[in-house]
C-alpha cells in the first residue's frame, strides 16, 4: 500500500512540475523571442530608422546606431532585475512574471506598428529606443527570476538536468525568430521585406503573449516562497540586506564575473554576433546564414540539456570551468576559419555548419548548470533579487554589448577578427576565477 501511495506521489510531482516547466518554459521563450527578434533583424534596422553614412559613405554608422539600440536595452535589464527581483522577493515570484511579460509583448508589438525614420523623421528612433528601454526592463525580471522559481519547484537530486531546459529558450527564440524571417525573405520580395515584411514577427508576438499568458494564469506560488510566507519570514528589503551579507556580496561577484559574464559572452558571440559577422563582415547571402545558424542552434539543445545532467553527476563547478576554457581556446580559431571557409560559402556549407556546432559546446556547458547555480547560491527570503540583479548586470553590460563593442573594434582596426580578443580575454579571466573561487552547490538545499 505505502510503495502504491509513494508511487502516485512521485508521479503527480512529475506531472505537477512538468506543468510549471511548460509554463515557465512558454514565458521565457516569448521573451527572448521579443527581445532577440530585433538582434536578427539588426542589419534591416539601421537603414529603416537610422539611415546615417559614414565618412566614407558606407552604411557602417547606421549598424553601429543599431547595435547600439539593441545594447541599450540590454544596459536597462538590471534595473528591471533590481526593480522585479527585490519585489519577487516581497509579493511572489509568479504575479512578477505576469507583470514582465505583459510589458514584453506589449512594447514588442508595439515595434510592429512603429513608424519608420522616412515617415516621421528623428521620433522614430527616439520611439525605438523607448520600446526598447521597456523590453529591456521586462527581460530583467524575467531572465534570472525564472531560473529561481523553476529551480524551486525542481527534484533535488535532478535539479541541473531540469532546469536546464529553461536555458533552451534564448536560443529557442532565435531559432523561432530566424526561421520566420528567412521564411519572410523567401516569400517577400527584398523590396517587400524591407517595406513591411520585418514587422510580421514583432505582430506574431501578440499570439504568443495570449498563450503565455493564460499559461502562466494557471501557475501556483513556488513551495518555498509559500512557506516563508506563511512563516512570515518575508525580507521587507531584500536588496539592501543582499549587499549586507558579506557571502551573498561574495557570491552575487562570483556569479557576475564567472557564470552570467561567461555565458552571456559566449551566448552573444555564438548565437548573436556570429550571424552579424557572416552577414556584414563576410558578405554571406543573408539566407544562407540563416540556414546555417538554424542547424547550430539545433545542435544547442542537446548539448545544454547534457550538460545540465553532467552537473547533476558531476558537480557544476566542473562543467562551467570546462565551458570557460573551451570558449578561451576555440572563439579566435572559430572565426579565423570562418572567414576562411567564407570565401565559398555554398562549396564549404557543411565546414560552416560544423565550425557553428563547435561553438556551441562551450556555450552549452555554461548555461546547462547555469540555471541551478542562479538558485543554489543564495538563502531563500532573497534569492530572487541577489541571483536576477547580477545576472542581468553581466547579461546586459558585458554580454549584451558584445556585438557592438566587437564590431567598433573591428572598424577601428580595421581587422575582422581583432574584436573577438574582447571575449577571449573576458573568459580567460572568469575561468580563473571560477578555478580559485566559485563553490560547489549542486546539494545545496533550496529552503535555507
Amino acid at each position: 500500500m505505502f510503495n502504491k501511495i509513494n508511487t502516485l506521489d512521485i508521479k503527480n510531482n512529475s506531472m505537477k512540475y512538468r506543468k510549471v516547466a511548460v509554463a515557465a518554459c512558454f514565458g521565457t521563450f516569448l521573451e527572448w523571442y521579443d527581445f532577440l527578434c530585433f538582434a536578427a533583424l539588426a542589419i534591416q534596422f539601421g537603414p529603416l530608422f537610422f539611415p546615417f553614412s559614414s565618412a566614407d559613405g558606407t552604411s557602417s554608422n547606421s549598424l553601429l546606431a543599431s547595435l547600439a539600440t539593441f545594447g541599450v536595452g540590454m544596459v536597462f535589464r538590471p534595473i528591471g532585475a533590481a526593480f522585479f527581483g527585490s519585489l519577487a522577493d516581497r509579493i511572489g515570484r509568479r504575479p512578477v512574471f505576469l507583470i514582465t511579460m505583459t510589458l514584453m509583448g506589449g512594447s514588442t508589438l508595439a515595434v510592429g506598428f512603429l513608424p519608420t525614420f522616412n515617415q516621421i523623421g528623428y521620433a522614430a528612433p527616439v520611439l525605438l529606443i523607448i520600446l526598447r528601454l521597456l523590453q529591456g526592463l521586462s527581460a530583467g525580471g524575467e531572465i534570472g527570476g525564472s531560473a529561481v522559481y523553476l529551480a524551486e519547484h525542481a527534484n533535488f537530486e535532478k535539479r541541473g538536468f531540469q532546469t536546464s531546459f529553461l536555458q533552451l529558450m534564448g536560443p529557442l527564440g532565435i531559432l523561432a525568430s530566424t526561421l520566420q524571417i528567412a521564411y519572410l525573405q523567401f516569400v517577400l520580395s527584398p523590396e517587400a521585406f524591407q517595406e513591411w515584411g520585418w514587422r510580421v514577427p514583432f505582430w506574431v508576438s501578440l499570439l504568443l503573449l495570449i498563450i503565455a499568458l493564460k499559461t502562466r494564469v494557471a501557475l501556483e506560488e513556488t513551495p518555498i516562497f509559500t512557506a516563508l510566507h506563511t512563516a512570515q519570514a518575508i525580507s521587507k528589503t531584500p536588496l539592501r540586506d543582499n549587499f549586507r551579507d558579506q557571502t551573498t556580496r561574495r557570491h552575487m561577484f562570483i556569479l557576475f564575473f564567472c557564470i552570467s559574464a561567461g555565458g552571456s559572452v559566449l551566448f552573444f558571440c555564438v548565437q548573436v554576433y556570429t550571424a552579424i559577422y557572416l552577414k556584414s563582415a563576410l558578405k554571406i547571402d543573408p539566407q544562407l546564414v540563416n540556414s546555417f545558424s538554424i542547424y547550430a542552434t539545433c545542435a544547442l539543445f542537446p548539448l545544454t540539456i547534457t550538460a545540465g545532467a553532467l552537473s547533476d553527476r558531476f558537480g557544476r563547478k566542473p562543467i562551467v570551468i570546462a565551458g570557460l576554457i573551451l570558449g578561451t581556446l576555440f572563439i579566435l580559431p572559430a572565426f579565423a576559419l570562418l572567414g576562411h571557409l567564407a570565401s565559398n560559402a555554398a562549396q564549404n556549407s557543411v565546414a560552416l555548419i560544423w565550425v557553428l556546432v563547435a561553438l556551441s559546446l562551450p556555450l552549452a556547458l555554461v548555461i546547462g548548470p547555469q540555471s541551478a547555480l542562479l538558485a543554489e547560491l543564495f538563502p531563500a527570503q532573497r534569492r530572487s533579487s541577489a541571483a536576477t540583479l547580477p545576472h542581468n548586470f553581466a547579461a546586459g553590460w558585458i554580454g549584451g554589448l558584445l556585438p557592438l563593442i566587437v564590431t567598433w573594434l573591428n572598424q577601428t582596426w580595421a581587422s575582422p577578427l581583432v574584436g573577438l580578443w574582447y571575449p577571449t580575454v573576458f573568459l580567460a579571466s572568469a575561468a580563473l576565477l571560477a578555478i580559485f573561487y566559485l563553490p560547489e552547490t549542486r546539494r545545496i538545499n533550496l529552503h535555507h
